[in-house]
């Protein structure tokens, strides 16, 4: 029998700022409720709830120590993350090379400034003296 699936899935846990928040700092050490509650403009129980999302996604883990909860990153689960956007990363340096191409042309000096139908030897703009 195949193992429950998580309750939330990685890009619903990271889409919190705060819960990235958890994550950067988990991601330094181990840490109880009471001390990552201190980072935080809310309440012990309002920090839990994000952790419960993070754990529920398979981002953080717990566990007892004496009478508190340490909780830990787990980031494997962030590679899913990782190669979603790896794939959509050839788009990015598709538009920085031909941003590249077109800026380092000698050919397109100023030509994608200037008004369409203009003839001026003149830059579409000029700089201004500060």
């Amino acid at each position: 029998m195949d193992a429950p699936s998580p309750r939330h899935d990685v890009f619903q846990a990271i889409a919190d700022p705060t819960r990235r928040k958890l994550l950067r700092l988990l991601g330094e050490q181990e840490l109880p409720v009471k001390t990552i509650s201190s980072h935080f403009p809310m309440t012990r129980t309002a920090v839990s709830k994000h952790l419960r999302i993070l754990s529920d996604a398979g981002l953080v883990s717990e566990q007892k120590v004496g009478r508190e909860k340490r909780y830990k990153l787990q980031a494997e689960p962030l590679l899913e993350l990782k190669r979603w956007l790896a794939y959509y990363e050839r788009f990015w340096d598709n538009r920085l090379a031909a941003l590249k191409l077109l800026v380092e042309s000698p050919d397109s000096e100023l030509e994608w400034n200037r008004p369409e139908g203009a003839r001026s030897t003149e830059p579409a703009f000029a700089p201004q003296d500060e």
